[in-house]
């Protein structure tokens, strides 16, 4: 099968792939197009996958579709966006139809899920990787960024922390465990949520915003570091699930939440005065973990406040070595 039958059966015929709101012109030409609504601007973001780094070399094919988009499209959630399409460059070390319906059928899932139109892309011989890049939509000026923190503003985030930290000895075939504790783990880390309803309530009242990828502690650093303020998280307040608990015992499973990645909640700033308008909305699965100070960096408080942050925060590509 050749590249263009690839395409034309696999993906182009999908039925994410038929156009949808935003999209004037998808797959078939040799760029897609897009509308955006006077006032509003496109909001881009990019993400690879590697095999063997983001993902195990053997693994289901539907599942690596689902959390393949779901891990890109979660920066559209972060930024407050409207979804519109993504485009999809697949490199294959070979050509299995098998593996490419299950994921295509994986892809489609996550993508009629997240309101995301296929709309182009690419597909090329190599070691196994997938790059994809999302569009979405969003008022001008009402972005959600990570530079506006402010002294006095709450530290909140989306939801639970570690669950998909947790899960990957179970996806690594590392440790086995019963269906009630072994699924909700699998189930975060092979299909995670991006929170688009939370991203778009969020704007006009977050101050600054980002999706959680890397682990709390790393991520809440790139807050720190673009507002220029120090964030301050307390230990008693992190949301850790009872699954991730009864799996690795409520140390390891709180040692996940700080610092385990792939997440995929947000974590947010928001002024004391936004709180209530917040939570009328109804949305149980935030939570205030701490706060924003002067200063800079990030620190961890116990019960007592005392200083516990561990000097390990988070996952880095590329670690400079002592």
């Amino acid at each position: 099968m050749g590249e263009f039958e690839l395409i034309s059966h696999f993906f182009a015929a999908a039925p994410c792939a038929q156009g949808g709101e935003g999209v004037a012109l998808g797959i078939g030409d040799d760029c897609a197009l897009l509308d955006v609504p006077v006032g509003e601007q496109l909001a881009v973001s990019t993400d690879t996958l590697v095999a063997g780094v983001h993902f195990p070399a053997v693994c289901d094919p539907l599942l690596l579709g689902q959390r393949s988009l779901a891990v890109a499209a979660s920066d559209l959630a972060a930024m407050g966006a409207t979804p519109i399409g993504f485009t999809l460059a697949l490199t294959l070390p070979e050509v299995s139809a098998d593996w490419l319906q299950a994921y295509a059928d994986g892809l489609n899932r996550m993508a009629r899920q997240c309101q995301l139109s296929l709309i182009g892309g690419d597909t090329t011989r190599g070691p196994l990787s997938i790059t994809l890049t999302v569009f979405g939509r969003v008022p001008a000026a009402q972005a959600l960024r990570r530079g506006g923190a402010r002294p006095g503003d709450l530290l909140c985030v989306g939801g639970e922390l570690g669950n998909a930290a947790g899960a990957l000895p179970l996806v690594l075939g590392e440790r086995q465990a019963d269906a009630a504790l072994a699924q909700p783990l699998l189930d975060h880390y092979w299909s995670p949520s991006p929170q688009f309803t939370l991203g778009q309530l969020l704007r006009g009242r977050a101050t600054a915003a980002l999706d959680i990828s890397d682990g709390l502690l790393a991520d809440c650093g790139h807050i720190a570091k673009a507002s220029r303020v120090a964030l301050e998280v307390n230990l008693d307040q992190v949301p850790v699930s009872s699954a991730l608990q009864g799996f690795l015992g409520h140390e390891a499973a709180v040692q996940a939440a700080l610092t385990g990645g792939d997440d995929y909640v947000l974590a947010f700033t928001l002024p004391p005065a936004q709180l209530s308008s917040l939570q009328a909305q109804g949305l149980a699965t935030f939570h205030v973990i701490g706060r924003v100070l002067e200063g800079q960096g990030v620190s961890l408080r116990d019960g007592q406040g005392q200083d516990i942050t561990p000097r390990q925060r988070g996952y880095q590509h590329f670690r400079e070595t002592p």
